[in-house]
């Protein structure tokens, strides 16, 4: 499996995530190394095939998945800086999927070591040919990174791909605005032209970019809405999780389960903050609509 070309000194290594790699004055530079036993020996092989080195790493953000393999590649790693904590402390990652110590094993994707990262950097700064942009939602400090001149983004998991959203039945995210936000800006990138690079899944422009992050959108907006449907009768957390996945047919497995309560609290205090649900004690702690 080898690389494929996305523009000038701009190629992508495919894989759940893919990595783009970007020649940089010679020298190669890997956004969202991912993860795998012998991931990093596949990447370096392919950048050597390329006639170049590795000089640099960069991570869209701090999820596991997406940096395990940056511990197995001694070159530095720049990421935003409300991602590097997450990156660094596995406690921190499990956290900010599962509230807690995780149970091992119990996570999709668990990954015990520290991942250390040498640079932080902002949203709109330049890193190796690269522009920064925000497009945050899904983890507190997600970004993209635009190659303006081949007009490619490589969006990481701003928005994901059908086939993941329908395993799951709600995309992950933290902030459902902050979400929707993300989905209305690469919308105007795709209007200009970009091509779009999601992590998960193929690349994407023009109408098909326009459908997919269609999709991602209508499926939170139909979360909220039966969320609200649900809460007719009071439930918690967990119950709602449940019957979620139930109503978007969505494969219901503990894992499943666990990650889309991070989604489904985030929906909970969007809709507390427009005053149109309440908590309420009822043997749990539940919410209704108000």
């Amino acid at each position: 499996m080898g690389v494929r070309k996305l523009g000038e000194d701009l190629y992508l290594y495919p894989g759940s995530p893919s990595t783009m790699i970007k020649l940089y004055d010679g020298k190669a530079v890997l956004v969202d190394v991912g993860h795998g036993s012998g991931r990093h020996k596949d990447l370096l092989r392919e950048v050597r095939k390329l006639g170049s080195e590795a000089k640099a790493l960069l991570a869209t953000h701090g999820h596991a998945d997406h940096i395990s393999v940056a511990v197995k590649i001694d070159k530095p790693l720049f990421m935003h800086r409300f991602e590097f904590s997450i990156a660094e402390s596995p406690l921190n990652r499990e956290l900010l999927t599962f509230g807690s110590k995780a149970p091992k094993g119990f996570l999709v994707f668990q990954f015990p070591h520290e991942v250390k990262v040498h640079a932080v950097f902002e949203w709109n700064d330049e890193l190796f040919g690269l522009n920064t942009i925000k497009l945050n939602g899904h983890s507190p400090g997600m970004t993209g990174f635009m190659d303006e001149e081949n007009a490619v983004i490589y969006a990481g998991d701003s928005f994901l791909g059908e086939r993941i959203i329908q395993a799951v039945g709600v995309p992950y995210l933290v902030d459902v605005e902050l979400f929707k936000a993300s989905i209305m800006q690469l919308y105007n990138y795709v209007i200009e032209g970009f091509l779009l690079v999601p992590s998960h899944g193929k690349p994407v422009k023009g109408e098909e970019a326009e459908k997919l992050l269609e999709f991602n959108l209508q499926r939170v907006e139909e979360a909220e809405k039966k969320i609200l449907e649900l809460l007719e009768k009071p439930m918690s957390i967990s119950e709602l999780s449940y019957h979620l996945a139930k109503e978007f047919k969505a494969k219901v497995t503990p894992q499943t389960l666990a990650l889309n309560q991070v989604s489904i609290r985030a929906f909970i205090a969007e809709l507390y903050n427009k005053e149109m649900i309440e908590a309420v004690v009822k043997n749990d702690l539940k919410w209704k609509v108000r």
